[in-house]
Parts: C-alpha cells; structure tokens; sequence
C-alpha cells in the first residue's frame, strides 16, 4: 500500500482484498470486533450454532409473532453465512469470520428500516411535521460567514438540488432607496437585495420538486417601511403560490396536525417568530393599514421606555402575522 504524498499503487496490484484491507484501515470498526468476542469470537469466528443464537437473540426483534416470524435455523443461518463468506474453506468448517460477520452486519438484512416500509418514502399524505425536511443554512453565503460573500444565486442551486427549505436573514438596507437587504449581520460578509432574493426563489421554487418550500426568515428590519416591501414582494412576486390563510381543514390551533407536503405542493411558506402583542396597546396600527411608501420609524432606542421598545418589537414583527394569520395568542413559526 501506498504510504506517502504522491505516491501510487499499480491497478493490478489493487485487488479486491487490498482495498478490503484500506476501507477497513480508513474506517475501522472496532465496536463489531467487541460485539463478536461478546458473542463467542475469541478464537476469530463464530459456529453456525453461536451465529443462529446471535441472530434470533440479539438482532430479532423480541415484538415479532414467532409463528408468522420464526426464529431461524441452523441451517438458514448457514445459507445467510454463505452470502458474506468469501473465506471457503472456513465456510466448509461452518464458521464465520470477523470481516463477514461486519459484512453482514452492513447488509440489508440488518436495515433499521423493514424493506416492505421503503415503499412508503414516497407517500407524503401525512402531516409536514413528520417528515425530515431537506434545509440550507445561511443560504446565501457562497463561503465563510464572517467574511464571505453572499450570492442571489446560490438560493437557485440549493432549490434546483432539491432543498425545501431556504433561510434569509434579512436586515434593514441603510442606502437612499431603503431597499431590505439579506446577509449575515455585524460580519463582513457582502449584501444582496431582498427583491432579488424573493425573485431568484419564484423562479426555481417548483423546478426540481412540487412540494412546499419553506422561507426561514430571520427578520432584523426595524423599519416599518421596508417591512411593508418586504411584504408586497413576497405578495406581488409570489402571487398564488404564496401560503396567506390557512386550509380550511387545518386551523392554526394546538393539538391539531399541520398538512401534508400533497396538500401543500407548489405553496410557499414563510416562517418567521413573532411577538405578543403588549397589553393596553392602543397606538399600534396594523402594518397592512400603511403604505410601503409611508415610512414611520420607531423612536431612538436610547430614548424608548420599556413599553415602547416592546411595543417596536411587535410592530416589527407585525407583517408576518398578516401573511400567516397567526393569532395573537399563538406562539407558532
């Protein structure tokens, strides 16, 4: 085998048996290797006997109607050895090695999973919540998130390699036309306009994968103004396909099911925290009353008084209660 930098192995000389001998070097094991002295292979292997106990004892699952699932016999145990036995002669003996033993304890036959189960990957009529989600974070850094650089396009490649799920970390652009920006804040990591972002997922939502995308916001904007864009980009741009009320067979209650990636395919969903709204607060207007041209600023945060700066914060968080109709009272995403 080769042992420095740069050197090579000529491919004859790279059978089958060597590159058994560098996987097992790369990626030792040695959890198996304790597991097979446990179970009687200190002299380097397992009887037909040893392996049938190990099987119906230790890998079977105990839940199983012994009728419909019997037990295996020797004589299955051996067939099974013979499929991860390479060694002949020690098979002939009915013995089975340490490397086999992993071989099988790899295989299918071992799969967390019943085969008949992986049938069902495809049904997605059951609630969102019970699935894995495929997910990008700080979607839009093409490298380091402290001083990389942030990319429109990267939220194309990530939504035509599948993922589902997109984060924008959005923060309030400082330039004359107070356009939103997303990007990693107090970094020095470049920034690309929010508009764009929005437009970029529009176009590639749907192209790899009908099902719902989902936009993890992580609102920084405190100004009222380019929440109110923030908000007609996502209606204007996303149209139909932009998931504002709830279905009608899934209010936004607790203890009820969320819907199914089936009944949600070509949606878009925004997740975004939300605040209560502060008791006694009468001078809150709802953002959806203000137009995206009319800017109205909180006060300084050296000046606000507690109750003021709560009652910035839910006004800050205000649009997206109108995009997802959250209740008051409901602390969901």
């Amino acid at each position: 085998m080769c042992i420095g930098q740069g050197e090579s192995i000529k491919l004859e000389d790279f059978t089958f048996e060597v590159y058994r001998s560098f996987l097992d070097s790369l990626c030792p094991r040695p959890e198996l290797g304790n597991i097979f002295k446990l179970q009687g292979g200190d002299d380097g292997s397992l009887s037909v006997d040893q392996m049938t106990d190990f099987i119906n004892n230790k890998q079977r699952d105990p839940r199983l109607n012994e009728i419909l699932y019997p037990p295996l016999r020797p004589a299955q145990t051996h067939t099974v050895m013979e499929r991860y036995q390479q060694d002949q002669a020690q098979l002939k003996q009915g013995v089975i090695s340490l490397q086999a033993f992993s071989s099988y304890l790899s295989c299918d036959d071992n799969g967390v999973i019943p085969p008949e189960k992986l049938d069902q990957s495809e049904d997605m009529s059951f609630p969102l919540s019970h699935y894995f989600i495929n997910s990008s974070h700080n979607t839009y850094l093409t490298a380091g998130q402290l001083a990389g650089s942030s990319s429109v396009e990267m939220y194309r490649q990530v939504l035509l390699a599948g993922c589902r799920c997109v984060e924008l970390d959005v923060w309030k652009g400082r330039t004359a036309e107070e356009e939103p920006v997303i990007t990693h804040g107090f970094t020095m990591t470049s920034e690309i306009p929010f508009k764009e972002v929005i437009e970029a997922i529009a176009e590639c939502a749907f192209k790899t994968s009908p099902f719902p995308v989902i936009l993890s916001f992580e609102n920084h904007v405190d100004s009222l103004k380019q929440q109110a864009k923030m908000a007609e980009y996502c209606r204007s741009i996303f149209g139909d396909a932009l998931l504002i009320d709830p279905l009608d067979k899934y209010p936004l209650e607790s203890g009820l099911p969320l819907p199914s990636p089936q009944e949600l395919m070509g949606k878009i969903l925004i997740k975004n925290k939300k605040s209560h709204k502060p008791p006694n607060n009468t001078d809150t207007k709802r953002l959806t009353d203000q137009p995206a041209n009319q800017s109205i600023e909180p006060a300084s945060p050296s000046n606000n008084t507690g109750e003021e700066r709560s009652a910035s914060k839910y006004r800050k968080t205000e649009f997206f209660k109108v995009l997802t109709r959250v209740d008051d009272e409901d602390d969901r995403l």
